[in-house]
């Protein structure tokens, strides 16, 4: 499965989640709808995951910089 857009994936996953809760398909079906919604929950998982790390390490930067600007007492 291709990659998408993390609010592109959320849009399907609900579209996923409406069919399956609706219970007007047919088991075969259900399972590959079940199929795709797994395979998006992790991509957008791993994006998640990215971008909390991508913060993490922003806060980290801006916090010893901000430590380095700060006076100290002699």
């Amino acid at each position: 499965m291709a990659e998408i857009k993390f609010e592109k994936a959320l849009e399907r996953l609900q579209e996923i989640v409406e069919t399956l809760e609706n219970g007007n398909i047919d088991i075969e079906n259900s399972l590959e709808y079940y199929e795709e919604g797994i395979n998006l929950i992790k991509q957008c998982s791993s994006k998640l995951k990215k971008i909390e790390n991508k913060i993490a390490l922003l806060n980290e930067i801006h916090e010893d910089e901000n430590e380095d600007e700060e006076p100290h007492d002699e």
